[in-house]
């Protein structure tokens, strides 16, 4: 956890919201796409003016979205956590190109999609003696929301990480039409229902259509459920 998000947390309550506490700025952004419609970068569109502490609906079906209006009790929302708890670096699949490593953890996938730019990052990693072909494997890694890529070090495996001020963005995809997951940034520790912490990760992405089979997660079922989060 960085200085700067000493204090905040998200908790995953049982069956119910994101229990945002330590007054976590609240943002609404979306992806940026290129005349090829390829993801390219992100556009802050609004802060949400919020209290200290706030819920977050997970279920998908308040109808005060992106707070919780108690909706899941009606509806017996099914908020099971099923991801695992293997560490990142564990679960990750590590790919070796010219002075690179690639970090891989396809289970965090919220298909935004920025890895898609010429031909691939899993492919690019393959080229990165070419410094333009660096310079794109190392912008498409730090743009995706989840983490599920990262790059490092070759010789060290030390991170590099994008620079991230602790907040949440609640993610538009306005090439596909719809509301993707809920981006967390900077660090901000996240608390199972149990009580038993995540990993603490400077970027993640939980589920907020409540479809996701990799639940607090993201895997991208917003896209199939045609989730509107507005």
């Amino acid at each position: 956890m960085s200085d700067s998000a000493a204090g905040m947390k998200i908790v995953v309550s049982s069956n119910g919201p994101y229990y945002v506490r330590g007054g976590v700025p609240l943002f609404r952004g979306e992806i940026v796409v290129n005349d090829a419609a390829e993801s390219v970068g992100w556009r802050e569109l609004e802060r949400i003016a919020t209290g200290e502490s706030y819920a977050l609906c997970r279920c998908g079906h308040s109808s005060n979205k992106p707070l919780c209006d108690g909706t899941h009790f009606s509806i017996g929302f099914d908020g099971t956590e099923t991801a695992e708890r293997t560490p990142y670096t564990e679960a990750a699949v590590c790919t070796t190109g010219p002075g690179l490593k690639l970090l891989d953890a396809r289970k965090l996938c919220a298909e935004a999609r920025f890895c898609d730019r010429g031909g691939g990052i899993w492919n690019l990693i393959e080229r990165c003696d070419d410094p333009d072909t660096l310079a794109l494997v190392e912008e498409e890694s730090a743009l995706c929301p989840s983490g599920r890529y990262v790059t490092c070090d070759a010789e060290t495996m030390a991170p590099h990480e994008p620079a991230l001020g602790p907040s949440i963005w609640l993610i538009e995809d306005p090439q596909l039409g719809v509301s993707g997951g809920i981006w967390v940034r900077g660090g901000i520790p996240i608390e199972s229902a149990d009580g038993t912490p995540y990993e603490v990760r400077n970027r993640v992405t939980l589920c907020r259509c409540g479809a996701s089979k990799n639940k607090p997660f993201c895997d991208g079922s917003h896209i199939v459920e045609k989730f509107q989060g507005r």
